[in-house]
């Protein structure tokens, strides 16, 4: 699989130098903000990390590759472009071979950072179960990966719009071990707190 990952310069030197490496996802960037806020905000995320003595990683599919770490340009790129596919674990496969544009979600954001021998994702918040999902089945495919990926997820809890309790519960019964950061209860994306813990 190493044949299909691409490395921006700074990664690289960060990885030969033993220097702590962030995971970040791209799907914010392409799918979750207008432009220009989604590149700004990609920007600042990236200074964060940067300004906490790490390098950022944001991931992202180009050219038939898994690209760790963007440059400025690329990140421009999938702040404007229109034809950018949202890339789960399912999509991988096709968008590579297409090499088509794919922004990665928590999943496929999860599988490319174990790949490059990222241990850490930072991202805003996890899907998880929806409401109705008794009926639907609709549950995100970034619970299985965080049951089965090597990678430590920090986020703000699991999207708001989302039935928490159920997605709780699954984390649960998948072995998810759930650590909430000054806070007892499951944060719900944009508050500190919910009725779940």
């Amino acid at each position: 699989m190493e044949k299909y990952l691409s490395y921006s310069q700074e990664v690289l030197d960060a990885k030969e130098k033993g220097y702590p490496i962030v995971a970040l996802e791209s799907t914010i960037i392409s799918h979750g903000m207008p432009y220009p806020q989604n590149v700004q905000t990609a920007r600042e995320v990236e200074d964060i990390v940067r300004a906490n003595g790490a390098v950022p990683a944001t991931i992202a599919i180009i050219d038939g590759k898994i690209k760790i770490g963007l440059t400025d340009e690329e990140l421009e790129m999938f702040g404007n472009a229109k034809d950018v596919a949202k890339a789960s674990r399912r999509d991988l496969g096709y968008l590579i071979a297409s090499k088509k544009l794919g922004a990665t979600t928590v999943a496929a954001t999860m599988i490319a950072a174990e790949l490059a021998g990222i241990e850490l994702f930072v991202t805003g918040g996890i899907g998880g179960v929806h409401r109705g999902a008794e009926e639907t089945m609709d549950i995100s495919a970034d619970l299985e990966e965080l049951a089965q990926t090597n990678v430590a997820v920090v986020c703000a809890g699991a999207k708001s719009i989302l039935d928490l309790g159920l997605t709780l519960e699954y984390l649960e019964t998948k072995g998810v071990p759930v650590i909430g950061y000054e806070t007892d209860t499951l944060p719900a994306f944009y508050t500190r707190e919910s009725e779940f813990n």
